[in-house]
């Protein structure tokens, strides 16, 4: 109830911004209201189907399915677009409210195209969000310098697939391209770092099926992320499981190389870990028994787990959970909220990459950072 008192709060902020400097509201007052009272229930739709309607309700014929999907996209897409004008329209106020200090002439000039400018840089953004959320997803490799790798390991490669987040706007088809690319890259191994899913099994047991073709020889590993723990985290485990992926829950296993061999181990996600329950986060836990002298790569879906990862001895961490902000404006606000945010980072003696994501969470956009698979390959160094 709070969110959406506070969302009700900004829209009305949004939209008095709009007819403040519109001069067809003033003669319509009644009409450009009740068009923004709808916007705003189109908003919150999706709150009221996550709290209140259990998904695909009604929904138990295609096209009872399809209408339900659609709405939810509408619903976020609505939100998305908000969020967007809503940041632009606070930094042209504030930069307005400013220049009437510095400059009141420009000000007034600045007032006079505050709106113009922010509706045009809003669907400017949302256009490049939609395109660049549904085109294509980007390949990112990188290379990780690794002292202690064992010579059999020089090269290995790593595909990391992160915040998925299937759900009723990313199903089926996209979970296939997903899959495709993936194992188009032919990997040594696979890690799945969490956020996979925005659902219930029975919901979405369909569009994550074909997560069942992803295949490396030294095998393809999953850990939760904190969506999981929204939607019971143990039957995801279990179904992920059935569909041969391996789920590493504080957990370890060491993959051989003749003589040679490298740690891969998993986490919960870090929600849980100064909870009491018993598989709160642990990354000691989770390397305990290790053989000694290993490099120690953790699979720890936010990148938060850094602290306890470095002083577990981990070398090498991925990590998801940012979307690197997803879309601009909030690209900019992220790093106040993350330490590690995206890319390869190093903290002490442990190096942390951080995937921005390969699906999307909420509205639909990605304008500025893409859908990203990642390619890692480990080097050894002296």
């Amino acid at each position: 109830m709070f969110f959406a008192a506070f969302l009700a709060l900004f829209n009305w902020y949004t939209f008095k911004h709009i007819a403040d400097r519109w001069g067809w509201v003033q003669g319509n007052l009644l009409l450009f209201w009740a068009v923004a009272l709808l916007y705003f229930a189109i908003e919150m739709y999706w709150l009221a189907s996550a709290l209140w309607l259990p998904h695909h309700r009604g929904a138990r014929t295609p096209w009872g399915r399809k209408l339900f999907e659609a709405a939810h996209y509408a619903s976020f897409l609505a939100l998305g677009v908000f969020s967007v004008q809503f940041m632009y329209t606070f930094a042209g106020d504030f930069i307005g409210t400013a220049l009437k200090f510095i400059a009141p002439h420009a000000a007034l000039v600045f007032d006079a195209y505050n709106l113009s400018v922010v509706c045009a840089l809003t669907g400017l953004t949302v256009l490049i969000g939609l395109v660049q959320a549904h085109t294509h997803v980007y390949v990112e490799s990188v290379d990780v310098p690794l002292k202690n790798l064992p010579a059999a390991f020089d090269g290995f490669t790593i595909v990391q697939i992160s915040d998925l987040h299937v759900s009723p706007m990313l199903g089926r088809d996209y979970v296939e391209k997903v899959v495709a690319l993936a194992n188009g890259l032919t990997p040594d191994m696979m890690a799945l770092t969490g956020d996979f899913i925005d659902g219930t099994v029975d919901e979405l047991q369909s569009d994550v099926a074909p997560l069942k073709n992803l295949s490396a020889p030294s095998g393809v590993y999953f850990v939760t992320g904190n969506h999981e723990y929204y939607w019971n985290p143990y039957a995801w485990m279990e179904h992920f499981s059935s569909l041969g992926l391996r789920v590493l829950a504080n957990e370890h296993v060491v993959i051989r190389k003749g003589n040679e061999g490298i740690v891969v181990a998993g986490v919960t996600d870090y929600s849980t870990a100064r909870s009491n329950r018993p598989d709160a986060s642990d990354p000691a836990k989770a390397v305990a028994g290790a053989p000694a002298g290993l490099v120690k790569i953790l699979l720890a879906h936010q990148p938060a787990s850094f602290t306890a990862a470095e002083a577990a001895g981990v070398d090498l961490q991925l990590s998801g959970h940012t979307h690197a902000g997803q879309y601009f404006p909030f690209t900019l606000l992220i790093r106040f909220f993350q330490r590690y945010y995206k890319d390869l980072n190093r903290h002490g003696n442990t190096w942390l990459y951080v995937n921005t994501g390969t699906g999307f969470w909420g509205p639909p956009l990605r304008a500025g950072v893409p859908p990203e698979i990642t390619r890692l390959r480990l080097v050894k160094t002296q």
